[in-house]
């Protein structure tokens, strides 16, 4: 590094360190207490200098952070740590044994979780899946079409009305007819997806020409009108009281107590997550996913080879809405209480952010994603009042030095070899 680049990188990181002093002065140092019913105003002179030193160093530290990253870019591929460790890991998980026994390890893990682990830790793991389907279902639209949506939560919470509201108003009808009211679960999960698809496609409709920050836009203000709806619609959704009592799954007729429930609906969720996991993948591969991720790219090329848009961006909506109301279901009947604060603009922010860390587009990024952003706030509860603080941090350093998500996805590539001249000879000759 050159004296005069660390000088003038020095002077920035003073600049930057007085303007951030001078923001937070009011905020920081200024304090006001009442004292007799008069403000008195205080100043805690001691914060001063540790606002001004913390802001230095990160400012300084930040813009050679950059700078770095400016470097590592600029290097073959092959040269990076991050390509040696991918390749490393390739050639681990290329032995047929070490593949086998990995999975093996992995579904016996989950399988026995419950019994590893207490009540508390399979209720965190139960909702942290629940985020894993709401992952992967926004994958679909912003991951493979491109359309970014605000506005997921929205069907997220028409998924758990729907359970909520059947059983409001057809469980009295169970109880009076001495059916099990454990039934309105498996009667909720497939009608939610329904009911949550239609809501989708409807969504979809009045934004097909829209793309970028309008389409954000429209799609936040959805998200938020199906809210305040829910909230002022007292006589029919219950408004902020919500809905309360929702009944749990029960197992072949048999009412499971608190703890049995858990870890019945634990294993419920597990199956759809690898149902999700497993259609997803089958889109991917498809015509749809291969038109869908050209959408992405590039409407205009897709228009001129033939690709129905408005059809694509239907079926993204529809798909995508679908595992929303399913999770929405789910995340009923594991809290048996809903109410309309449940599904702000937050939750849909938190599920793209899973979707943006993990890496867009990636299965396995947006399961890691969505179990990062999830569990590790349940286990830092000292620190939930910098939450947002980190998730935007985390955001930042993601965009910044891993664009493409921390578990980025594979693209399949085609090798084209052309014929050897023997071939090429004896081709001839026939």
């Amino acid at each position: 590094m050159k004296i005069r680049t660390l000088f003038s990188e020095l002077a920035k990181a003073l600049g930057n360190a007085i303007w951030f002093l001078v923001l937070l002065f009011p905020l920081m140092v200024m304090k006001v207490n009442v004292i007799g019913g008069k403000a008195l105003v205080t100043f805690r002179w001691n914060f001063v200098p540790v606002l001004f030193i913390t802001a230095f160093v990160l400012s300084f530290i930040w813009k050679r952070a950059l700078i770095w990253n400016e470097h590592r870019q600029d290097k073959i591929p092959s040269q990076t740590f991050s390509y040696k460790i991918k390749v490393t890991l390739q050639l681990y998980f290329k032995n047929k044994a070490i593949k086998i026994g990995s999975t093996l390890l992995l579904i016996a893990f989950v399988g026995v979780f419950p019994f590893l682990f207490g009540m508390y830790h399979t209720n965190v793991m139960i909702t942290a899946l629940i985020y894993v389907i709401l992952a992967l279902g926004l994958n679909i639209v912003v991951g493979l079409g491109g359309l970014l949506n605000l506005g997921y939560a929205a069907f997220f919470a028409v998924g758990a009305y729907t359970y909520g509201l059947l059983w409001k108003y057809v469980g009295p009808s169970f109880v009076s007819a001495g059916v099990d009211t454990g039934w309105l679960f498996w009667i909720a999960l497939p009608l939610a997806g329904i009911i949550a698809t239609i809501f989708g496609i409807l969504l979809s409709l009045p934004v097909l020409r829209l793309r970028g920050d309008y389409l954000a836009i429209i799609t936040l203000a959805f998200g938020e009108i199906v809210r305040m709806v829910l909230q002022n619609s007292g006589q029919i959704t219950g408004g902020a009281t919500g809905i309360s009592l929702i009944p749990r799954p029960w197992f072949f007729g048999m009412k499971l107590a608190p703890k049995q429930a858990a870890v019945y609906i634990y294993y419920i969720v597990v199956v759809l997550v690898i149902f999700t996991i497993y259609v997803v993948r089958r889109i991917e591969d498809s015509r749809v996913g291969r038109a869908l991720e050209a959408m992405r790219e590039d409407e205009i090329a897709c228009q001129a080879m033939g690709i129905d848009l408005v059809r694509n961006k239907l079926i993204t909506f529809a798909l995508g809405a679908f595992f929303a109301g399913i999770a929405g279901v789910v995340l009923a009947a594991q809290t048996t209480y809903i109410n309309p604060d449940s599904f702000t603009l937050w939750e849909s922010i938190i599920i793209l952010m899973a979707i943006v860390i993990g890496g867009t587009g990636s299965i396995p990024g947006a399961i890691g994603g969505a179990m990062l952003l999830k569990l590790l706030p349940e286990y830092f509860r000292p620190l939930a009042q910098y939450r947002m603080l980190i998730y935007g941090v985390a955001m930042i350093l993601v965009i910044i030095f891993k664009s493409d998500g921390l578990l980025p996805r594979h693209r399949k590539q085609y090798t084209f070899k052309e014929k050897s001249d023997s071939n090429a000879s004896a081709g001839a000759a026939k």
